[in-house]
């Protein structure tokens, strides 16, 4: 059911419809080099395929998965002679090409530099991170959508049409909602809704495919995730924002998407542990107790139990009192230390363990708070050319605007004694 042609490739109309930059280059058979991105199973290597089916240079597919630096090597020689010999050109076709260490993709960087191949390059990896820089700036990046469940509907309707590479022959019956359940379960992935139709045509009972039928031939949606890829920074990043967001419905919702998915729980409990502090910080501490209390649940019981532990502490923290101020705060002290604001500690805040020390003036004017009124005092703690820098600054959300009040009546106290002085 694969197509063979442009016009049958469902779906990817933006990068592949009636007169964009792609099809006038694939139709015209004057195409560069490529590195098709996109999702499992939303036609990378179907358009690759197509292309070899239109230019009339040499076709070369491998993969990165099966194929080392010898192969490479061979292959560019191959194509080095053919050009020499014929002035075709050759498109090599690398399907998983972030699988390719950087020396296997420097080794192609001179013959496509020099026109002797043409290549096209297809990963679910992001190529900013998994394509050299050198061989990206000689690439046209494409990146292919996952297909909507519509497409997905479409695709499986043709191929239950088709009697000769379909399943047309087997004249089974289907219910209404069948395909689009099926759609909804395969996350815009092409092959997911063949395979999946596939094996429940072939088991259906009498002939007949019910939604039923079809949940116990699928068990479970097998859910895109890498948890090494970009795919798992999107999804941490969408749960992050939509606490921050104080959405409670999305965090849920991507909370879930990580777990089922496979992620790591403790991973999750950390991401949780972290947006406490950076996100809330002393607007609500509990939400801290309660990430923490989070983690020690799945260390404790374990998924699914820890589950629910873990979307209190989420949901909590969606719905807690939102500050960065300690985040802040804190990016802005580190970034004095590292300007150079590293001055020696203020003679009087030192401790005089020795009497030599005390006679070098270690601890000289200090003042003990808890013998003054409200336990607070003149002595300034920072370093002289610090002095009077405010580095937290309290917003009015939540436990904060006691805190900011509690902070300006100190400041005031202070100004008032160091004025009595």
């Amino acid at each position: 059911m694969r197509p063979s042609t442009l016009d049958e490739i469902v779906g990817q109309q933006a990068l592949l419809g009636p007169g964009t930059p792609l099809r006038r280059a694939i139709e015209a058979d004057e195409l560069r080099s490529l590195i098709l991105w996109g999702p499992p199973g939303c036609g990378k290597t179907t358009l690759a395929r197509v292309i070899a089916g239109r230019t009339r240079a040499t076709f070369l597919p491998f993969s990165a998965v099966l194929s080392g630096i010898k192969e490479v090597r061979e292959i560019m020689q191959q194509a080095a002679a053919a050009k020499r010999a014929t002035g075709r050109r050759t498109i090599v076709f690398i399907d998983e090409i972030h699988r390719f260490n950087k020396a296997q993709q420097d080794a192609f960087l001179p013959f496509v530099e020099d026109g002797t191949i043409v290549l096209i390059g297809a990963t679910t990896e992001n190529p900013s991170f998994e394509v050299n820089a050198a061989l990206l700036s000689r690439s046209r990046v494409c990146r292919l959508e996952r297909l909507s469940e519509e497409d997905l509907v479409a695709l499986a309707r043709r191929a239950l049409a088709d009697r000769e590479r379909g399943l047309g022959a087997a004249r089974v019956t289907i219910d209404d909602g069948v395909l689009e359940a099926l759609a909804a379960q395969s996350q815009g992935d092409a092959r997911a809704v063949l395979n999946g139709l596939e094996f429940a045509v072939a088991t259906a009972p009498e002939g007949r495919l019910t939604l039923e039928h079809l949940r116990q031939a699928l068990q479970k949606a097998a859910l895109y995730h890498d948890r090494a890829g970009e795919e798992h920074f999107n999804l941490i990043s969408a749960l992050h924002k939509s606490m921050r967001n104080s959405d409670a419905d999305a965090t849920m919702y991507w909370l879930a998407r990580m777990l089922e998915a496979g992620d790591d729980p403790l991973y999750v409990a950390r991401r949780i542990v972290r947006f406490a502090s950076e996100d809330i910080g002393l607007a609500d501490p509990r939400a801290l107790d309660m990430a923490l209390a989070a983690k020690e649940a799945v260390a404790f019981v374990g998924r699914p139990e820890a589950d629910l532990a873990l979307a209190q502490a989420a949901v909590y923290g969606a719905l807690a009192p939102k500050s960065n101020a300690l985040y802040a705060g804190w990016k802005d002290v580190l970034e004095t230390i590292r300007e150079g604001a590293t001055d020696p500690v203020p003679m009087s805040i030192r401790n005089a363990v020795t009497g030599l020390m005390k006679s070098e003036g270690y601890g000289s004017g200090y003042e003990y708070a808890h013998d003054h009124e409200d336990a607070v005092t003149a002595l300034e703690c920072l370093p002289e050319r610090l002095r009077g820098r405010r580095f937290y600054r309290p917003t009015s959300r939540g436990l904060e605007a006691e805190l900011a009040t509690r902070i300006d009546a100190w400041i005031e106290a202070r100004e008032r004694l160091k004025r009595r002085d």
